[in-house]
């Protein structure tokens, strides 16, 4: 059931330069490898908070035992509804930011090198990106579920980043022609939707931590 409900949560990850980053790189000179090179930077930094974040949660109070017992297992569930928060409130501070930032433009012509870093720094510890990770692996602690339970959020979220460069692949100049109009919704529309889920999922917890 854990692994079902983390699952929106990578719609939240993906909201704002997390994606607009990969349809640049879908255009960019050695499409290929750039695009690789950013889901692996963000595979490795995802994982990397996600276990990180487990850990610590589980050893206080994961399931009800860890050091702590069962106390600590509320209060990870209360840490949770309090990043959650905080990532609403960026998602909705940010919303009105109608143009990427100007160094995206410059992903046309990025090397593999680049791609590999700014997919790890964005996916890893961008601001709403980072809490929604830590969110996730101490919510599974919480639940006392194994961090493989993580996996779909993960696999999920890099699919997600991968579809530009697939659409590339598959559909070709039709692609390139679409990618704009995509990451212009994506831009205008993407906070709306991660607010949503990021409310459910602060639902879901409330009622874990209530009852």
């Amino acid at each position: 059931m854990s692994l079902i409900q983390v699952l929106p949560l990578a719609i939240v990850m993906i909201a704002g330069p997390q994606i607009l980053s990969p349809i640049f790189l879908a255009t960019s000179e050695q499409w290929r490898k750039n695009s690789a090179a950013y889901v692996l930077g963000a595979s490795l930094s995802i994982s990397l908070v996600v276990v990180v974040a487990y850990l610590l949660g589980n050893s206080l109070g994961g399931g009800g035992g860890g050091l702590l017992g069962s106390s600590a297992q509320q209060l990870l569930y209360l840490v949770v509804v309090l990043l959650l928060l905080y990532a609403a409130v960026e998602t909705y501070r940010k919303r009105n930011v109608s143009e990427p930032p100007k160094w995206m433009g410059k992903l046309t012509s990025a090397s593999p090198r680049f791609s590999f870093r700014l997919g790890f720094l964005l996916l890893g510890f961008f601001p709403t990106d980072i809490v929604t990770s830590m969110s996730v692996g101490t919510y599974l602690a919480a639940n006392g579920d194994p961090v493989t339970d993580a996996a779909g959020f993960v696999l999920l979220t890099l699919f997600i980043l991968v579809l530009p460069s697939l659409g590339v692949l598959v559909l070709g100049e039709r692609a390139e022609a679409a990618l704009p109009k995509i990451r212009d919704w994506m831009n205008d529309n993407s906070w709306i939707i991660s607010e949503v889920v990021i409310i459910l999922f602060v639902v879901l917890t409330l009622q874990n931590l209530l009852g």
